[in-house]
């Protein structure tokens, strides 16, 4: 074969393979998101719920959830895993569902907010909001100060809760990501969580009523420097709603919304919704 013939042979082989990289890059998937789902302590079937939140937010997006669960059912349970520096370095993102009221120590709060405050993602579900309430937590506190250490990164401040009533769920913002096309609802009986201040990194998504009373129920932050996505809901108190499709989508796109991995539309962005849908 002439050079000049050979070299464009070279070049169409080339050009072919390069065309058929590029079509098997875009037929395998990305790797799934790991989320590490932190999970028990007071008060909730935790034991129960950790299944559920696993098997639904993993039917939902491509998403590989850890759980890092504990049987103790008081309020006083500090994760050993907590005191390690880089105990989140792992995970794209941390699902915080444990209810550990009464742990105050600053030293070990600080370490689990450090990682998100340098950008860790989040996702804080019910009893998230009532942990780790070091200083003077039944009162307003002025974001940015000792007092505030758990309730900056939450983008809310609550300090307890109503009866076990249904709440009836007003989502505010249709137009954001994680609630566009959802529809109200009312749950079954829950706790509606009070809020002594919305900080002003915050964005209220939804607000719940019970009887007279009315709270956030649903909101997004941005925290610290990093402005790390930060997503949270009150609801899932007891099994039934956390079971709930409407309640486990919600949780789902809060999940793809912090990590950068949901489209303005609402949708999973390429990739990263259920895996089975995706083959």
């Amino acid at each position: 074969m002439k050079p000049a013939a050979l070299l464009a042979s070279l070049a169409v082989l080339a050009t072919t393979l390069g065309f058929s990289l590029r079509a098997d890059e875009r037929a395998t998937p990305p790797k799934p998101l790991r989320a590490l789902l932190v999970i028990g302590g007071c008060c909730h079937d935790y034991a129960k719920q950790k299944e559920i939140l696993k098997a639904g937010l993993e039917a939902r997006a491509n998403v590989t959830v850890d759980v890092l669960y504990t049987p103790d059912s008081g309020t006083q349970y500090r994760f050993p895993e907590y005191e390690n520096p880089e105990w989140a370095k792992n995970y794209d993102v941390v699902i915080h569902d444990e209810c550990t009221a009464d742990v105050k120590d600053p030293a070990f709060v600080e370490n689990i907010v450090a990682a998100h405050r340098n950008g860790v993602p989040a996702v804080n579900l019910h009893c998230a909001m009532h942990s780790y309430r070091v200083g003077k937590f039944n009162q307003p506190v002025e974001p940015g100060s000792a007092d505030a250490l758990w309730f900056d990164f939450l983008g809310l401040q609550s300090s307890g809760h109503g009866p076990q009533e249904p709440i009836a769920i007003a989502f505010t913002e249709p137009a954001h990501p994680v609630t566009k096309g959802m529809a109200n609802w009312t749950t079954i009986k829950e706790e509606l969580y009070n809020n002594h201040a919305v900080f002003p990194t915050a964005q209220v998504l939804a607000r719940g009523t019970q009887g007279k009373q009315e709270a956030v129920v649903v909101w997004t932050n941005l925290y610290g420097p990093k402005k790390t996505r930060v997503f949270s809901t009150t609801l899932g108190h007891n099994n039934e709603t956390v079971a709930d499709d409407r309640y486990l989508d919600l949780v789902a796109r809060g999940l793809l919304w912090s990590t950068g991995k949901l489209t303005d539309d609402g949708q999973p962005a390429a990739g990263f919704g259920p895996v089975a849908a995706a083959k």
